[in-house]
């Protein structure tokens, strides 16, 4: 693999492992005690704060300018299939991250909670499968394992 590539890889792995931790504290955020929802709500908008800005960092460096997908078309065209869809789930993680920090938006109220845990546990959900999906499109890509505390 070119030395270029493996910084690339690199900051895949730094931008994951980011994203990786964006997503288990939203997740502790949505499992966190919500006898004060206001707060509990709070919490969880901060968490998804953070979350966005990883996001929008990890769509910058798989689709950018010389991204990760332009590499994984290059080393691998027979992948390009595999990259569209990643592609499409990236506008669909937005749209529901965008809709879930609409419903979470302050002040929270009791009968919030169990809509923001369930819209919240599902994102969650979509993201660690999309994850997984990034992981194994690498790997069969340039034979690497992404890693990272996975």
């Amino acid at each position: 693999m070119e030395p270029t590539a493996v910084r690339d890889l690199d900051a895949v792995r730094r931008r994951r492992a980011e994203l990786r931790e964006s997503i288990a504290l939203l997740r502790s955020a949505l499992a966190a005690p919500s006898a004060e929802p206001v707060v509990w709500g709070e919490r969880v908008q901060q968490e998804l704060a953070r979350l966005a800005l990883d996001f929008i960092e990890h769509v910058e460096v798989t689709e950018g300018p010389a991204g990760l997908h332009e590499s994984v078309i290059e080393s691998s065209p027979r992948l390009s299939h595999a990259v569209d869809v990643l592609t499409a789930e990236h506008e669909e993680l937005e749209a529901q991250i965008a809709a879930l920090s609409a419903v979470a938006e302050a002040p929270v109220m009791a009968a919030d909670v169990e809509a923001i845990t369930a819209q919240g546990s599902e994102l969650v959900g979509l993201l660690v499968k999309h994850r997984q999906r990034g992981a194994d499109l690498v790997y069969e890509a340039f034979q690497q394992d992404l890693g990272t505390g996975d």
